[in-house]
């Protein structure tokens, strides 16, 4: 079993008023958010990010899609990945 780690962030609460949100929501979005960022940087891979958004792989890959990340990379990369091959 994977083992998991517990993050306090601390929000402004003029900020969930804002957004007209509850706490358990927002922290969800967070972490939804933070992954597609940190998966569109390739910091983690989609595997990783799906585990952190509470995803699995497929609906996470769909959420990139929404999203307009590529799973692919970019243009250079592909090219850059192929000339290493």
């Amino acid at each position: 079993m994977k083992q998991l780690v517990n993050i306090s962030v601390p929000v402004p609460e003029e900020i969930l008023l804002s957004l007209r949100t509850e706490t358990n929501e927002f922290a969800s979005q967070m972490k939804t958010l933070t992954a597609l960022k940190l998966c569109e940087e390739r910091k983690l891979s989609i595997g990783q990010s799906a585990a952190l958004a509470g995803m699995d792989e497929a609906d996470f890959i769909k959420f990139l899609g929404q999203n307009k990340v590529s799973i692919f990379g970019s243009a250079s990369d592909i090219t850059e990945d192929f000339l290493n091959a």
